[in-house]
Protein backbone atom coordinates (compact mmCIF):
# COMPACT_ATOMS: atom_id res chain seq x y z
CA UNK A 1 0.00 0.00 0.00
CA UNK A 2 1.44 3.57 -0.81
CA UNK A 3 1.71 5.98 1.45
CA UNK A 4 4.00 8.66 -0.09
CA UNK A 5 4.14 9.58 -4.10
CA UNK A 6 5.50 12.77 -5.65
CA UNK A 7 1.98 13.79 -7.65
CA UNK A 8 -1.63 13.99 -7.22
CA UNK A 9 -1.53 12.32 -10.83
CA UNK A 10 0.28 9.44 -8.96
CA UNK A 11 -2.14 9.55 -6.16
CA UNK A 12 -5.01 9.55 -9.03
CA UNK A 13 -3.52 6.12 -10.03
CA UNK A 14 -3.80 3.98 -6.88
CA UNK A 15 -6.74 2.01 -5.59
CA UNK A 16 -5.69 3.51 -1.82
CA UNK A 17 -5.12 7.44 -1.65
CA UNK A 18 -1.94 7.81 -0.25
CA UNK A 19 -0.75 9.66 3.18
CA UNK A 20 1.50 12.44 1.76
CA UNK A 21 1.57 13.91 -1.62
CA UNK A 22 5.33 15.90 -2.17
CA UNK A 23 5.02 18.72 -4.52
CA UNK A 24 1.95 19.97 -3.42
CA UNK A 25 3.11 19.23 0.26
CA UNK A 26 6.54 21.71 -0.98
CA UNK A 27 4.69 24.34 -2.67
CA UNK A 28 2.58 24.80 0.76
CA UNK A 29 5.68 24.33 3.26
CA UNK A 30 7.37 27.05 0.33
CA UNK A 31 4.51 29.64 1.44
CA UNK A 32 4.29 28.77 5.12
CA UNK A 33 8.68 30.13 4.72
CA UNK A 34 9.00 26.14 6.11
CA UNK A 35 12.42 25.63 4.73
CA UNK A 36 13.06 24.87 0.57
CA UNK A 37 13.55 22.23 -1.71
CA UNK A 38 12.81 18.63 -1.44
CA UNK A 39 10.80 16.89 1.26
CA UNK A 40 11.72 13.85 2.66
CA UNK A 41 9.53 11.85 5.32
CA UNK A 42 9.00 9.00 7.63
CA UNK A 43 6.42 7.84 10.06
CA UNK A 44 7.07 8.59 13.53
CA UNK A 45 5.77 7.28 16.96
CA UNK A 46 3.29 4.19 17.39
CA UNK A 47 -0.01 6.03 17.45
CA UNK A 48 -2.78 4.48 16.23
CA UNK A 49 -5.17 7.00 14.92
CA UNK A 50 -4.15 10.41 13.42
CA UNK A 51 -0.93 9.79 11.55
CA UNK A 52 2.22 11.65 12.20
CA UNK A 53 5.19 12.33 9.73
CA UNK A 54 8.72 13.50 10.73
CA UNK A 55 9.18 16.11 7.48
CA UNK A 56 12.84 17.26 6.57
CA UNK A 57 14.01 19.57 3.93
CA UNK A 58 16.28 22.10 3.60
CA UNK A 59 15.67 24.61 6.44
CA UNK A 60 14.54 22.51 9.06
CA UNK A 61 12.45 19.67 10.33
CA UNK A 62 9.20 19.32 11.31
CA UNK A 63 6.45 17.21 12.42
CA UNK A 64 3.13 16.50 10.57
CA UNK A 65 -0.15 14.88 11.80
CA UNK A 66 -3.34 14.10 8.85
CA UNK A 67 -6.24 11.68 10.04
CA UNK A 68 -5.77 8.07 8.49
CA UNK A 69 -7.44 7.18 5.74
CA UNK A 70 -11.13 7.27 4.76
CA UNK A 71 -13.56 5.87 6.12
CA UNK A 72 -13.80 7.24 9.39
CA UNK A 73 -16.17 7.81 12.36
CA UNK A 74 -18.09 10.52 12.12
CA UNK A 75 -16.50 13.77 13.82
CA UNK A 76 -13.51 12.01 14.84
CA UNK A 77 -9.86 12.25 13.72
CA UNK A 78 -10.11 16.11 13.58
CA UNK A 79 -6.73 16.98 12.91
CA UNK A 80 -7.53 20.84 12.80
CA UNK A 81 -9.39 20.82 16.06
CA UNK A 82 -6.38 19.52 17.62
CA UNK A 83 -4.32 22.25 16.39
CA UNK A 84 -6.81 24.68 17.40
CA UNK A 85 -6.40 23.72 21.07
CA UNK A 86 -2.69 23.48 20.44
CA UNK A 87 -2.45 26.90 19.31
CA UNK A 88 -5.00 28.61 21.83
CA UNK A 89 -2.56 27.22 25.09
CA UNK A 90 0.77 28.18 23.27
CA UNK A 91 1.19 30.99 25.85
CA UNK A 92 -0.48 29.00 28.95
CA UNK A 93 1.46 26.84 31.21
CA UNK A 94 1.44 23.59 29.22
CA UNK A 95 3.68 21.22 28.06
CA UNK A 96 3.03 21.43 24.33
CA UNK A 97 4.43 21.82 20.80
CA UNK A 98 3.83 24.93 19.25
CA UNK A 99 1.84 24.86 15.67
CA UNK A 100 3.46 25.99 13.16
CA UNK A 101 0.42 26.36 9.84
CA UNK A 102 -2.69 24.47 9.19
CA UNK A 103 -4.03 23.45 6.18
CA UNK A 104 -7.83 22.92 5.46
CA UNK A 105 -7.22 22.30 1.83
CA UNK A 106 -7.74 18.58 1.05
CA UNK A 107 -5.92 19.14 -2.25
CA UNK A 108 -2.33 19.74 -0.72
CA UNK A 109 -2.32 16.36 0.38
CA UNK A 110 -5.65 14.30 0.24
CA UNK A 111 -6.40 15.50 4.06
CA UNK A 112 -6.60 18.59 6.31
CA UNK A 113 -3.30 18.95 8.28
CA UNK A 114 -1.08 20.80 10.37
CA UNK A 115 2.45 21.10 10.88
CA UNK A 116 4.12 21.66 14.19
CA UNK A 117 7.82 21.88 15.99
CA UNK A 118 9.51 18.96 16.51
CA UNK A 119 11.02 18.40 19.99
CA UNK A 120 13.46 16.61 20.94
CA UNK A 121 13.23 13.64 23.30
CA UNK A 122 11.93 9.72 23.76
CA UNK A 123 8.27 8.86 24.09
CA UNK A 124 8.24 5.41 25.87
CA UNK A 125 5.71 2.89 25.95
CA UNK A 126 7.71 -0.67 25.83
CA UNK A 127 10.51 0.56 28.09
CA UNK A 128 12.57 3.25 29.03
CA UNK A 129 15.30 4.85 27.68
CA UNK A 130 18.73 4.09 29.94
CA UNK A 131 19.49 7.43 30.43
CA UNK A 132 16.37 7.41 32.78
CA UNK A 133 16.56 4.39 34.43
CA UNK A 134 16.48 4.46 37.72
CA UNK A 135 14.07 7.92 37.38
CA UNK A 136 11.21 5.52 36.98
CA UNK A 137 9.38 7.29 39.99
CA UNK A 138 9.86 10.62 38.81
CA UNK A 139 8.65 9.89 35.33
CA UNK A 140 5.43 8.87 37.17
CA UNK A 141 5.50 12.17 39.00
CA UNK A 142 5.89 14.41 35.90
CA UNK A 143 3.43 12.62 34.23
CA UNK A 144 0.83 13.80 37.18
CA UNK A 145 2.27 16.98 37.50
CA UNK A 146 2.07 17.93 33.57
CA UNK A 147 -1.60 16.80 33.69
CA UNK A 148 -2.50 18.77 36.78
CA UNK A 149 -1.27 21.71 34.68
CA UNK A 150 -3.14 21.19 32.24
CA UNK A 151 -5.88 20.98 34.43
CA UNK A 152 -5.17 24.21 35.49
CA UNK A 153 -5.18 26.24 32.66
CA UNK A 154 -7.87 29.23 31.92
CA UNK A 155 -9.59 27.69 29.08
CA UNK A 156 -11.90 30.86 29.05
CA UNK A 157 -8.60 33.09 28.65
CA UNK A 158 -7.52 30.96 26.25
CA UNK A 159 -10.09 31.70 23.81
CA UNK A 160 -12.00 27.90 23.96
CA UNK A 161 -14.97 29.83 25.32
CA UNK A 162 -16.58 27.86 22.01
CA UNK A 163 -14.34 24.84 22.57
CA UNK A 164 -16.69 21.94 24.34
CA UNK A 165 -19.52 22.64 27.01
CA UNK A 166 -18.69 22.94 30.33
CA UNK A 167 -21.13 21.37 31.46
CA UNK A 168 -23.32 18.02 30.92
CA UNK A 169 -19.74 16.42 29.63
CA UNK A 170 -20.23 12.72 31.05
CA UNK A 171 -24.02 12.24 29.65
CA UNK A 172 -22.59 13.21 26.40
CA UNK A 173 -19.73 11.23 26.58
CA UNK A 174 -21.74 8.29 26.75
CA UNK A 175 -24.48 9.22 24.08
CA UNK A 176 -21.09 9.94 22.13
CA UNK A 177 -19.74 6.54 22.28
CA UNK A 178 -22.72 5.06 22.66
CA UNK A 179 -23.67 5.93 19.29
CA UNK A 180 -19.93 5.48 17.65
CA UNK A 181 -20.34 1.65 18.92
CA UNK A 182 -23.55 1.07 17.34
CA UNK A 183 -21.51 3.06 13.83
CA UNK A 184 -18.01 0.97 15.08
CA UNK A 185 -19.20 -2.56 16.08
CA UNK A 186 -18.43 -5.52 14.26
CA UNK A 187 -20.04 -8.14 16.64
CA UNK A 188 -22.56 -8.35 19.48
CA UNK A 189 -20.44 -7.98 22.77
CA UNK A 190 -23.12 -8.29 25.80
CA UNK A 191 -20.91 -7.44 28.19
CA UNK A 192 -20.45 -4.07 26.44
CA UNK A 193 -23.82 -3.30 26.81
CA UNK A 194 -23.98 -4.30 30.35
CA UNK A 195 -20.93 -0.94 30.55
CA UNK A 196 -23.38 1.15 29.19
CA UNK A 197 -25.93 0.67 31.50
CA UNK A 198 -24.40 0.50 34.72
CA UNK A 199 -22.33 3.64 33.63
CA UNK A 200 -25.35 5.56 33.41
CA UNK A 201 -27.15 4.14 36.31
CA UNK A 202 -23.93 5.30 38.60
CA UNK A 203 -23.09 8.94 36.54
CA UNK A 204 -21.36 11.09 39.45
CA UNK A 205 -21.53 14.97 39.64
CA UNK A 206 -18.86 16.79 37.84
CA UNK A 207 -17.04 19.05 39.37
CA UNK A 208 -15.78 22.73 37.60
CA UNK A 209 -14.68 22.07 34.19
CA UNK A 210 -10.86 22.12 32.49
CA UNK A 211 -9.75 21.18 29.38
CA UNK A 212 -9.62 17.10 29.00
CA UNK A 213 -6.49 15.74 26.91
CA UNK A 214 -8.88 12.73 26.30
CA UNK A 215 -6.34 9.91 25.76
CA UNK A 216 -3.84 11.08 28.49
CA UNK A 217 -0.92 8.07 28.79
CA UNK A 218 2.91 7.63 29.09
CA UNK A 219 2.84 7.22 25.31
CA UNK A 220 1.59 10.10 24.51
CA UNK A 221 4.27 12.19 26.31
CA UNK A 222 7.85 13.53 25.63
CA UNK A 223 10.77 13.19 27.84
CA UNK A 224 13.83 15.04 27.71
CA UNK A 225 16.73 12.70 26.59
CA UNK A 226 18.65 13.20 29.92
CA UNK A 227 18.32 13.36 33.71
CA UNK A 228 16.47 14.04 35.61
CA UNK A 229 13.16 12.64 34.22
CA UNK A 230 11.50 16.07 32.36
CA UNK A 231 8.22 15.38 30.63
CA UNK A 232 9.22 17.95 27.95
CA UNK A 233 5.75 17.85 25.53
CA UNK A 234 2.20 16.22 25.43
CA UNK A 235 0.85 14.88 21.94
CA UNK A 236 -2.12 13.41 20.83
CA UNK A 237 -4.82 15.98 21.70
CA UNK A 238 -7.43 14.52 19.06
CA UNK A 239 -9.84 13.39 21.62
CA UNK A 240 -9.72 16.75 23.62
CA UNK A 241 -12.65 18.85 24.87
CA UNK A 242 -13.98 21.12 27.93
CA UNK A 243 -15.17 18.68 30.86
CA UNK A 244 -14.35 16.60 33.75
CA UNK A 245 -10.80 16.87 34.54
CA UNK A 246 -11.34 13.26 36.19
CA UNK A 247 -12.05 11.44 33.21
CA UNK A 248 -8.67 12.00 32.50
CA UNK A 249 -7.13 10.62 35.43
CA UNK A 250 -9.39 7.42 35.36
CA UNK A 251 -7.96 6.91 31.73
CA UNK A 252 -4.34 6.86 32.76
CA UNK A 253 -4.94 4.99 35.82
CA UNK A 254 -6.68 2.69 33.78
CA UNK A 255 -4.32 2.01 31.01
CA UNK A 256 -1.38 1.81 33.60
CA UNK A 257 0.52 -1.01 33.58
CA UNK A 258 2.12 -2.88 36.99
CA UNK A 259 4.01 -5.83 36.93
CA UNK A 260 2.03 -8.49 38.15
CA UNK A 261 -1.38 -7.20 35.39
CA UNK A 262 -2.02 -9.88 32.65
CA UNK A 263 -1.32 -8.49 28.74
CA UNK A 264 -4.12 -6.77 26.83
CA UNK A 265 -4.19 -4.77 24.24
CA UNK A 266 -4.35 -1.27 25.71
CA UNK A 267 -1.71 -2.15 28.40
CA UNK A 268 0.80 -2.89 25.73
CA UNK A 269 0.65 0.96 24.68
CA UNK A 270 2.45 1.42 28.46
CA UNK A 271 4.15 -1.44 29.05
CA UNK A 272 7.20 0.48 30.33
CA UNK A 273 5.62 1.28 33.41
CA UNK A 274 5.76 -2.36 34.75
CA UNK A 275 9.69 -1.42 35.57
CA UNK A 276 10.73 -1.38 39.27
CA UNK A 277 10.49 1.88 40.39
CA UNK A 278 7.54 3.02 38.65
CA UNK A 279 4.64 4.72 40.93
CA UNK A 280 1.49 1.81 41.50
CA UNK A 281 -2.03 3.30 40.48
CA UNK A 282 -2.89 3.67 43.85
CA UNK A 283 0.48 6.30 43.89
CA UNK A 284 -0.83 8.33 41.08
CA UNK A 285 -4.04 9.24 42.18
CA UNK A 286 -2.89 10.09 45.50
CA UNK A 287 -0.36 12.45 43.99
CA UNK A 288 -3.21 13.80 41.68
CA UNK A 289 -5.67 14.71 44.36
CA UNK A 290 -2.70 16.40 46.40
CA UNK A 291 -1.71 18.29 43.37
CA UNK A 292 -4.96 19.04 42.70
CA UNK A 293 -7.12 19.37 45.33
CA UNK A 294 -10.03 17.15 43.34
CA UNK A 295 -11.28 13.87 45.53
CA UNK A 296 -10.60 11.09 43.64
CA UNK A 297 -13.64 9.02 45.16
CA UNK A 298 -15.20 7.92 42.12
CA UNK A 299 -12.17 7.24 40.61
CA UNK A 300 -13.60 3.45 40.16
CA UNK A 301 -16.68 4.78 38.34
CA UNK A 302 -13.94 6.87 35.98
CA UNK A 303 -11.66 3.82 35.04
CA UNK A 304 -14.24 2.09 33.63
CA UNK A 305 -15.75 4.72 31.48
CA UNK A 306 -11.75 5.07 30.21
CA UNK A 307 -12.38 1.11 29.40
CA UNK A 308 -15.44 1.32 27.68
CA UNK A 309 -14.51 4.08 25.63
CA UNK A 310 -11.81 2.49 24.66
CA UNK A 311 -13.52 -0.53 23.74
CA UNK A 312 -15.61 1.38 21.82
CA UNK A 313 -13.06 3.21 19.95
CA UNK A 314 -10.29 0.25 19.25
CA UNK A 315 -13.52 -1.75 17.70
CA UNK A 316 -13.63 1.45 15.26
CA UNK A 317 -9.70 0.60 14.24
CA UNK A 318 -10.45 -2.86 13.76
CA UNK A 319 -13.36 -2.28 11.82
CA UNK A 320 -11.14 -0.36 9.61
CA UNK A 321 -8.19 -3.46 9.74
CA UNK A 322 -10.93 -5.36 8.59
CA UNK A 323 -11.80 -3.17 5.54
CA UNK A 324 -8.07 -3.04 4.94
CA UNK A 325 -7.70 0.38 4.83
CA UNK A 326 -4.73 0.16 7.45
CA UNK A 327 -1.70 -1.93 7.62
CA UNK A 328 -1.46 -1.49 10.95
CA UNK A 329 -0.38 -4.88 12.31
CA UNK A 330 -1.62 -3.71 15.84
CA UNK A 331 -5.23 -3.80 14.78
CA UNK A 332 -5.01 -7.45 14.68
CA UNK A 333 -4.74 -7.63 18.50
CA UNK A 334 -8.08 -6.07 18.35
CA UNK A 335 -10.04 -9.69 17.51
CA UNK A 336 -9.73 -10.65 21.02
CA UNK A 337 -8.41 -7.08 22.73
CA UNK A 338 -11.83 -5.44 22.29
CA UNK A 339 -13.88 -8.02 24.16
CA UNK A 340 -11.11 -8.53 26.98
CA UNK A 341 -10.95 -4.86 27.36
CA UNK A 342 -14.83 -4.53 27.62
CA UNK A 343 -14.15 -7.66 30.05
CA UNK A 344 -11.78 -5.47 32.09
CA UNK A 345 -14.00 -2.60 32.21
CA UNK A 346 -16.61 -4.79 33.96
CA UNK A 347 -14.52 -6.11 36.59
CA UNK A 348 -13.83 -2.80 37.47
CA UNK A 349 -17.29 -1.32 37.50
CA UNK A 350 -18.82 -4.73 39.70
CA UNK A 351 -16.00 -5.18 42.14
Amino acid sequence: MTAIVDTPEQAAELELPPLLVRRPLEAFLDAQGLGEGPVEAEPVGEGHSNVTYLITRNGGSWVLRRPPRPPLPPSAHDVLREAQLLTAVQAAQVRTPDVLATCDDEAVIGAPFYVMERIAGDVMTADVPPALHGDEDRIGEELIDALVEVHAVDWRACGLEGYGKPTGYLDRQLRRFGGLWEHNRTRELPVLDRLTAWLAEHTPESGEATIVHGDYRLGNTMFAPSPPARLAAIFDWELATIGDPLADVGYLVATWSEPDDPEDALRGLSAATRRPGFPTREQLIARYEERSGRSMSDVRWYMTLALWKSAVFLEGSYKRRLAGTTEDAFFDRLETGVPAIAERAWAIASG
